[in-house]
């Protein structure tokens, strides 16, 4: 049988507990449908959450219908609880997304949808209550095309329309039902899977209609992923059975896993852990059974595991996203008395675990404990949750704007620690990332200068720690950090030296840095009497916010917009005041964005970073056998690995057009090239072909001359399908055909390699090629490969950087994570495929300059 795993998700209260409900009683796994306002929900089992009669913690129910068993992951559909959905969605091969007919579309309703399409999660929209007064199906609809994806199609058509409307939804099922007037189910399928297709089905949860249908979609429609083989799992949460054992709950992705096998893994400290699993459960429910094996597709909870976290991937699996999600407010926490800082710390560190947004920890300058929410209600289920599972009663004080900081501009940042019989030194760069990316990490760093270990090792310091701001002693965010050098000591270096090395250089960048203040953001939908429109523009004008044209309907209006968090935490208040208690307020989180007032703020929480000991940027040399520290602006004259100098704007801009002329010239002596040149740059007048061919020598302000570059000729690698899904010129031309794709890149590539006098090889997959063997082509000076049929590109490119790098410097231009560690582990240089836009348009800029001067 065939194992899936599918999440229902929804705003509040539109009946997602009721339809995983449905489908556990259609598919006959409960024999007796039970009701969140009865406090008999199937899925809603835990005492707070029947209490409150809402959704808290994901849980998990087996059902199979046809040929399939399915593991159904019912999701909390509060806001403050989003944490608890977000990470569930790594695990799951389809969601199900419930969509009000009475309501449409809902403003935690459009998160969710941020979150699927963030995790690319094949999804199937279930339109309930249409069994309600004032339901309309078609509103419903025409919301999921408007506000989520013109792809939503009712699967409930007749055939005909059904396929008229699929059809105009992908370029493939629009070729496909012009040659034949039909549609093969894999082709609906594969749309679906590329979130190309949206199905929707409508009925109601409560009644049983639309139940069947929407089972059939899900059985029919859903593409499984393929068995490696190998082992592989994904841990999505962390959990205590209520006798005191841990519980890892993860969806195997991968081969099989057993009792008494031992899994390999590295903990949050960067220690390699190798444990046996002891139980493997099965739950349905609050039930479960034992079982000893757990095969590819399922989902289980283990035994055994005494340290590994939420998120993280075993064995083969893929490494997942960064959360999307942050909570938006911190709180001091107040332990009774007779409970000391230590074991509240604990306490609070034992419930991250389980929820890892929480963010618990000691603030060692105020001497105080702090947790991370996303609201009130997830604050008071936090204090019962304590009580009732610790028996302590905590308080907590009034909740505080979480605001984080990023920096302006590219910058360094080095550390050496260096005490007596112990060394390290890093040396960083950090580069400011887009709104929502979060912190990513990356080496550029040599093995010949460091070797790999230590490069892990200081990725691993790098993201262990929550590394604080210098405004406002914030978490720090948008940001990429890049190893770009270090050096060890072959007898004295230790762990932890690079841990302190590491924390000094990141800190230093910051000190160096120019820093940008973050506030929490809200969107918000305001209901209010067409009366009051005013004074509440009024009001999102002063909050700094921003709002579409209100939308009047009767007697009542309703604003859409975005507004900071710290503006909208209780304008609900003032909304039910104004409104005579007739308005309405909703809000969900939106990410982080630059602080309205951020002089005020920083004013405010009076943070020094001079006087912060904890978090120091000073770096620690070793001289007459002591060490001594020097002041973080003093340290980079005492550092052992000196950076080489940056060259000027002038002497970039020289290089740039020495390399643009030199291509000019070659161009008009080789006809072949000469031909690709005017297919990209246009016509060029012949007549002006010898002044193509006399070098001008650029005005200088100076006598310098450009750095040299090291000898040896240069390779550049290109990913070909991975830098064409990554540029949108390319992307666009590829949604038109991917034969005009490739072409467009290889014209693109040809024209860039003449600009830089290189050897460019472009490497695509297994396309043209069946069989063993790989085909290479020869296009205007480029090298085109084609793989074999079962090796992958990066495989090829890998393998060839590592050869190459031997005796050539070796350029690799990909967005592939996994491929750009193996390829520094390689000793190769790797670009990203935006970075690699950027200086392939900057050649064409600075060629096109010059074209323009001959016209």
């Amino acid at each position: 049988m065939k194992h899936s795993v599918i999440a229902v998700l929804a705003h509040v209260d539109s009946g997602k507990t009721t339809l995983s409900e449905a489908i556990l009683y259609k598919t006959g796994t409960i024999r007796k449908l039970g009701r969140v306002d009865h406090k008999d929900a199937f899925l809603d089992n835990d005492p707070i959450e029947r209490d409150r009669g809402i959704t808290i913690f994901s849980k998990q129910a087996v059902f199979s219908w046809e040929d399939t068993s399915f593991t159904l992951l019912d999701t909390p559909g509060h806001v403050d609880f989003s944490g608890e959905t977000e990470r569930t969605l790594s695990v799951i091969d389809a969601a199900v997304l419930v969509v009000s007919a009475v309501d449409g579309v809902q403003s935690h309703t459009r998160t969710l949808w941020r979150l699927l399409k963030r995790y690319s999660v094949p999804t199937i929209v279930f339109i309930n209550k249409t069994d309600m007064p004032g339901a309309d199906k078609e509103f419903a609809l025409r919301s999921c095309q408007a506000k989520l994806s013109q792809g939503c199609v009712d699967m409930t058509r007749p055939r005909e329309e059904l396929l008229e409307a699929l059809s105009v939804t992908s370029e493939q099922l629009m070729e496909e039902y012009l040659e034949t007037g039909e549609m093969t189910d894999e082709a609906i399928k594969k749309a679906v899977a590329d979130r190309e297709v949206i199905p929707c089905y409508c009925g109601s949860a409560l009644k049983l209609t639309g139940i069947e249908k929407l089972l059939d979609g899900l059985s029919g429609l859903v593409t499984l992923p393929k068995d490696s083989g190998s082992f592989g799992a994904k841990v999505f949460k962390i959990s205590d059975d209520g006798s005191g054992a841990r519980l890892t709950h993860m969806r195997i992705t991968g081969g099989t896993l057993s009792v008494r096998d031992t899994v390999t893994y590295t903990d949050k400290e960067g220690n390699e852990l190798c444990e046996k699993i002891s139980r493997i459960r099965i739950y349905n429910g609050e039930k479960y059974t034992n079982t000893e094996t757990a095969v590819s597709g399922q989902v289980c909870a283990v035994i055994g595991l005494s340290a590994c976290s939420v998120g993280q991937a075993l064995g083969e699996a893929d490494d997942g996203f960064a959360p999307m999600l942050e909570p938006v407010l911190t709180y001091a926490v107040i332990p009774p008395k007779g409970v000391d800082d230590h074991v509240m710390l604990h306490t609070l560190k034992a419930l991250e675990d389980e929820d890892p947004s929480l963010n618990a920890g000691y603030d060692e300058q105020t001497r105080q404990l702090f947790v991370s929410l996303m609201g009130e209600v997830q604050l008071e289920v936090l204090k019962r949750r304590i009580s009732e599972r610790f028996g302590i009663d905590a308080q907590f004080g009034e909740g505080r704007i979480a605001y984080r900081e990023t920096i302006k501009a590219p910058v360094k940042g080095a550390g050496h620690f260096e005490p007596l019989r112990h060394y390290a030194e890093v040396h960083l760069r950090l580069e400011p990332l887009p709104r929502g990316s979060g912190l990513v990490f990356d080496s550029e760093c040599s093995t010949d200068q460091l070797a790999r270990n230590w490069q892990r090792l200081i990725l691993t310091h790098l993201k262990e720690r929550i590394h604080k701001g210098v405004l406002t002693r914030s978490p720090i965010t948008d940001m990429k950090i890049t190893l770009t050098a270090g050096r060890a000591h072959l007898k004295h270096t230790e762990g932890g030296d690079f841990r302190q090395a590491t924390y000094r250089a990141v800190r230093q960048g910051l000190r160096y840095a120019e820093s940008v203040l973050l506030e929490p953001y809200y969107t918000f939908r305001l209901e209010i009497p067409s009366s009051d429109v005013g004074r509440a523009l009024t009001d999102i004008d002063n909050f700094g916010g921003v709002c579409d044209p209100p939308e009047t309907v009767g007697d009542e209006a309703v604003i859409q917009g975005r507004a900071p968090v710290a503006a909208l935490r209780f304008y609900h208040t003032e909304v039910a005041a104004y409104t005579k208690g007739l308005g309405r307020l909703f809000t969900n989180a939106d990410g982080y964005d630059i602080c309205k007032n951020p002089d005020e703020v920083t004013e405010r929480i009076g943070y020094d970073p001079d006087s912060d000991t904890v978090n120091t940027a000073d770096s620690v040399f070793c001289s007459h056998g002591a060490g001594h520290s020097v002041p973080w602006d003093e340290a980079n004259d005492y550092m052992h690995i000196k950076d080489e100098p940056e060259k000027s704007l002038d002497e970039q801009a020289y290089e740039t057009q020495t390399k643009a002329q030199s291509f000019v010239r070659r161009a008009a002596a080789d006809e072949e090239l000469m031909q690709i040149f005017e297919r990209t740059y246009g016509k060029i007048d012949r007549k002006n072909e010898q002044k193509m061919r006399t070098p001008k020598e650029p005005p200088r302000s100076d006598n310098k001359k450009p750095r040299p570059l090291p000898k040896g000729p240069l390779y550049i690698l290109v990913d070909g399908y991975n830098i064409i899904y990554s540029w949108e010129r390319l992307k666009k031309l590829c949604d038109k055909s991917l034969d005009l794709a490739r072409s467009e890149l290889i014209n693109i590539m040809a024209n860039y390699r003449g600009f830089m006098q290189c050897e460019l090889i472009v490497v695509f997959d297994a396309y043209r090629v069946k069989g063993d063997h790989r085909e290479v082509e020869q296009h205007s000076g480029i090298s085109v490969v084609y793989t074999k049929e079962a090796e992958t590109a990066d495989t090829y490119i890998e393998r060839t950087a590592h050869k190459l790098s031997k005796e050539h410097r070796v350029r690799v231009a990909t967005s592939d994570r996994l491929e750009q560690v193996i390829i520094l582990g390689s000793g190769a240089m790797r670009v990203s495929a935006h970075e690699f836009e950027l200086e392939v348009e900057a050649a064409e800029k600075a060629v096109r300059e010059i074209i323009d001067d001959l016209r």
